[in-house]
């Protein structure tokens, strides 16, 4: 015995994929409002802390490379 499938139209598919998309959206909306917020404070703390970390771990990884590339015109005999 044959399956009972509707048919969905075109039409009836744009409807519901936009009352899905707007429904995602008011969904998105919703939890945005549940998201406890960082203040003033720690957002600034936070970021002064990315920053010192990202120069520092920029500062290190120059100065790797710098040695290597000592290291590595002595091995070659370039110096």
């Amino acid at each position: 015995m044959a399956k009972n499938n509707p048919v969905i139209s075109p039409k009836t598919r744009l409807e519901a994929s936009r009352k899905g998309f707007f429904s995602f959206i008011g969904d998105a909306f919703n939890e945005l409002k549940r998201v406890t917020w960082p203040t003033k404070e720690e957002t600034f703390r936070l970021s002064v802390m990315v920053v010192v970390v990202s120069v520092s771990v920029g500062i290190f990884l120059g100065l790797v490379d710098l040695l290597f590339t000592e290291v590595f015109d002595v091995i070659l005999g370039r110096n």
